[in-house]
């Protein structure tokens, strides 16, 4: 927590906050001093001159305090939401340049809660940090010295006061604070069932699960609330049991007070400045525990939202990054000898994987569930770093070249088809921003996109999250337009043909390498169809992580078993003897 407040709060109304807040408490023990000078001296005395000057000094005084007190809110206030803003954005800015494995470490719910539960207990503990956490220990110790100098001996009466509440605090804390973390825990639990819930919603709904997905988020929800009420229950002890002892303490200091006077040892005044003195004693300790109570938590959340910052990028820029050719420039993409492997995992998801691609050619990648297709397009776009071996762009090893650079020159549609809620105008944009209606349209003609577009409003037709209102076929097309309309080096489609009909993805495909635009870039596409990957210049079969096969459509067909196989799965009888293969 400490090492968050040194990195967001600034120096200036940090110092600003504490001299306002310390302006008050000043004042604030003054003014139990001016009372009992006006009883003692002015109202004892009747004197009426000293009374009007003692109240215009208590004005004086209190118009201070009130002064000190809005702007201590003020700054404490600002301080507290600028950390807010800040450690939120740097959690979003680190998530989003996350590697895919830290990503899948972490999970979507548990980053959720981070970013906005965790941080919102940081604000509050911050601000609170900057008023009670300041204030009180100060105005406890203030009013102690204050009561001390009034009456020694009704001190005493503080020796038994202060370690009963000492000791009630310690236990209660002490039964809250384990809880703390678990509420945390069960607050992502929650989140993720419920956003399971939403994104399943259809799934859900097919295989008539509803009341199990209900009662999975009951059991989720009862969890979270029973731990939720242990806790507040416990700490709420706190109020009634100081209240009592507050109420103890005041009853005392009136009925040892009340025999001082009597002896004349004590002024009335003195008594009625006594009891205020005891009353911001006991309210400092009260809310100094309160304070306790919200530190635990707020450590808790600190540490979560730590964990996160401190995640080691496993993806950085070298420190003298290589250039590459001037974009259309002929360019040649090579895997030498490659291997990845997931923390953890059995057996490496790719395994010495070596070929080669050049400007103008097209290479198919197939193979079975699980074979390393995508871990292949991901450590392109270099979304991850290989475990060994090279990939080279323009003879130049990927990792030497800058990220944002290799980002500008590679295109990808990823295998799950994502659009964002806006327009299908804005979601082409994040391919190239400054793209002109004609581009657009191109891309999306290119896409086999353009019909249904036309149809359901053009390019500012609204497009939901998710792009809920588009069926799976017409979400992939959308995204795969996303990624032509960007100038690039390397097309990589992921299995993003794969909810197109075979009529729409042949011709998707011919307008791809017909295109002016793409014909003389790099295109690397992953399918499962034979159809889709036959017209390829080279194939690449992978099974298991490993490469099986790589040639032509004709030469894998005659020497590759893998790949003969799929096409057994895939083609008619009539189809094998037309291409001369026998069954």
């Amino acid at each position: 927590m400490i090492t968050i407040a040194r990195k967001y709060l600034q120096p200036i109304p940090v110092f600003l906050a504490v001299f306002f807040l310390l302006m008050q408490v000043v004042t604030n023990l003054l003014l139990p001093n001016i009372t009992s000078n006006i009883i003692n001296n002015g109202i004892a005395q009747k004197n009426l001159t000293y009374i009007w000057h003692q109240g215009g000094l208590m004005l004086l005084v209190a118009f201070i305090s009130w002064t000190t007190g809005i702007l201590n809110v003020y700054f404490s206030s600002t301080q507290s939401q600028r950390l807010g803003m800040k450690l939120r954005a740097d959690l979003f800015r680190k998530v989003i340049k996350m590697d895919e494995s830290a990503f899948q470490k972490f999970g979507d719910a548990t980053l959720t809660t981070r970013t906005t539960n965790d941080v919102t207990q940081l604000q509050n503990v911050t601000q609170t940090a900057l008023r009670m956490m300041l204030m009180s220990p100060l105005m406890l110790v203030g009013s102690i010295f204050m009561a001390w100098n009034l009456d020694h001996n009704l001190i005493l009466i503080f020796v038994i006061a202060l370690p009963l509440l000492a000791i009630t605090a310690f236990i209660i804390i002490g039964l809250a604070m384990p809880r703390f973390r678990k509420m945390q825990e069960k607050i992502d639990k929650i989140n993720l069932v419920f956003q399971q819930g939403l994104t399943g919603v259809r799934v859900i709904r097919a295989f008539n699960r509803d009341d199990f997905e209900i009662e999975k988020f009951d059991a989720a929800n009862k969890d979270l609330t029973k731990t939720t009420q242990f806790v507040m229950t416990t700490v709420a002890m706190l109020g009634p049991i100081m209240t009592v002892i507050l109420s103890a303490t005041n009853l005392a200091i009136v009925w040892f007070g009340a025999k001082l006077i009597g002896r004349g040892l004590m002024g009335m005044g003195d008594l009625v400045a006594f009891l205020t003195y005891a009353t911001q004693i006991l309210l400092s300790f009260m809310q100094l525990t309160a304070v306790m109570v919200m530190v635990p938590r707020a450590q808790v959340s600190a540490v979560r939202a730590n964990h996160v910052l401190n995640t080691e990028d496993k993806i950085v820029d070298a420190a003298s990054p290589t250039q590459l050719p001037a974009m259309n420039a002929a360019v040649d993409l090579s895997f030498k000898h490659v291997t990845y492997a997931f923390s953890g995992a059995e057996r490496p998801a790719l395994s010495d994987i070596s070929f080669s691609v050049a400007s103008g050619q097209t290479l198919a990648i197939i193979g079975g569930t699980g074979s390393g297709k995508s871990t292949l397009l991901n450590l392109i776009a270099r979304l991850m770093d290989v475990t060994d071996g090279e990939i080279s762009l323009a003879n130049r090893d990927i990792r030497q070249i800058a990220q944002e650079e290799l980002h500008d020159r590679v295109s990808l549609t990823q295998q799950k088809a994502v659009l964002f809620s806006g327009t299908v105008r804005s979601n082409l944009f994040f391919g190239k921003a400054d793209a002109s209606d004609k581009e657009l349209w191109d891309a999306l003609d290119i896409a086999q996109a353009s019909d249904f577009v036309r149809e359901q409003g053009g390019l500012d037709m609204a497009v939901e999250q998710g792009g809920a209102n588009f069926s799976g076929g017409q979400k992939q097309r959308i995204a795969i337009a996303r990624t032509l309309i960007k100038d690039a080096d390397v097309y990589l489609f992921d299995d993003s043909f794969s909810a197109l009909d075979f009529a729409t993805d042949a011709k998707l495909r011919k307008a791809l390498s017909t295109s002016s635009r793409h014909k003389d870039k790099i295109k690397i596409i992953v399918s499962q169809r034979i159809a889709t990957v036959m017209d390829a210049h080279q194939i690449l079969v992978l099974d298991k992580g490993k490469a099986v096969g790589l040639g032509s459509h004709a030469e894998l067909a005659k020497s590759c078993p893998a790949y003969q196989e799929i096409m057994r799965s895939q083609l008619s009888e009539q189809d094998l003897k037309n291409m001369g293969m026998e069954l």
